[in-house]
């Protein structure tokens, strides 16, 4: 079991970078907190007197009001800016920005268009840096949404866990090293256009093959979501890649999770998705609204596992 203090201080920019047992830590932590909250400590002031930078150079509801309610909820401020607000956007190089904020704040949370803007605040910054999503990996995401299987099936390993649509997509990337991680059967059905990074990929063989879980790509929805205890999707369309929204529906109308699909995958199976969902493109109302779905349940720990990492992080 990894101690308190062994997680104090460190960066979290992709899950790749930790071990299960660190995993584990925030899985606890989290299952605490959420006892303690729906048991009516509202707060906890784990964190009193901090404060963290929320930098967002991509707009969010999910993330941006988990983080400021966890922060809230733990005592500390949380300062919301965007590339806007700051004097990135003037021209100031981000590690300038990273030395700056470091000083005044005790932790640094970022939403950023591309991963190497994190690994830049990251090795400028005296305090630690937090993934809330890049072009590579978004492992709050994942870490949310393990820990919601872990509710609903009371377990991760051996579970088949099949994504269908967008197999570059950012959440998948993170599913893709914390499933292997955890030792689950990792199914991606995808266009073969559309393939995760080579480095990921990489990254989750090497935890598959120390964990046991496998991973396989299907094309066909239909074969690939046969037995599945978790069907998974995303949006077709993400922040950025407007101009390659007409191919991608295209490639990607296939992959649409409905309710035929679902019945394919048998009742056993839950429905997940990071959200924002796009009705009637990804995923179909019978779907979502359905009584697979645990969506709502998958959103709502965001809150929980930010405050659990951030309760683990900040020094």
């Amino acid at each position: 079991m990894v101690r308190y203090s062994e997680l104090r201080g460190r960066d979290l920019l992709c899950l790749a970078d930790w071990s299960r047992h660190e995993v584990e830590a925030v899985f606890e932590t989290t299952r605490m907190l959420k006892s303690r909250f729906y048991a009516g400590e509202r707060v906890l002031p784990l964190l009193a007197g901090r404060s963290i930078a929320l930098i967002f150079e991509k707009h969010s509801t999910r993330t941006r009001v988990s983080l400021e309610v966890a922060a809230h909820q733990l005592g500390a401020h949380a300062l919301y800016l965007s590339r806007d607000q700051l004097q990135l956007g003037r021209g100031e190089t981000i590690a300038d920005t990273a030395r700056v904020l470091s000083r005044y704040v005790d932790a640094i949370v970022a939403r950023v268009r591309k991963h190497e803007s994190l690994l830049e605040l990251a090795r400028y910054s005296r305090v630690p840096v937090l993934n809330a999503l890049s072009d590579l990996s978004h492992p709050m995401q994942a870490i949310a949404d393990l820990y919601t299987i872990l509710e609903h099936k009371g377990r991760l390993r051996g579970l088949k866990l099949v994504f269908v649509g967008d197999g570059s997509d950012n959440v998948l990337h993170s599913l893709l090293v914390a499933g292997a991680m955890f030792g689950m059967h990792l199914v991606v059905s995808s266009p073969p256009q559309l393939r995760p990074a080579r480095v990921v990929l990489e990254a989750a063989m090497r935890e598959a093959e120390a964990s046991g879980a496998t991973i396989e790509f299907e094309e066909d929805p239909m074969k690939a979501v046969e037995g599945a205890d978790v069907v998974y999707t995303d949006v077709w369309v993400s922040m950025g890649q407007e101009s390659e929204a007409e191919w991608r529906r295209k490639m990607l109308r296939p992959y649409q999770v409905n309710g035929r699909l679902m019945e394919r995958a048998g009742n056993k199976a839950i429905f997940m998705h990071c959200l924002p969902a796009h009705r009637g493109e990804e995923v179909t109302d019978d779907v979502i609204d359905g009584p697979q779905s645990v969506v709502w349940d998958e959103a709502e720990n965001r809150l929980h596992t930010e405050k659990a990492l951030l309760s683990l992080i900040v020094p």
